[in-house]
């Protein structure tokens, strides 16, 4: 029998040791390979950030330029 999969909240970087609290809130996208589903505990799952910080500025630096 193999162990559990424990899963880290990505709000709070805790193991989340019950399945039924574990949820799914986002998909990153590896540089080489499926990349890997990010999860957090139910109560954290609004807060995470579902955009990366790098990218947000780059955008908004590039729709600044082109108004």
């Amino acid at each position: 029998m193999s162990a559990p999969t424990v899963h880290v909240c990505r709000a709070c970087d805790e193991p989340i040791t019950d399945p039924e609290n574990a949820v799914a809130v986002l998909h990153d996208i590896g540089n080489s390979g499926p990349g890997w589903t990010v999860w957090a505990h139910r109560d954290h799952a609004d807060d995470v950030e579902r955009i990366d910080p790098d990218l947000l500025r780059i955008m908004i630096r590039v729709w600044a330029a082109g108004s």
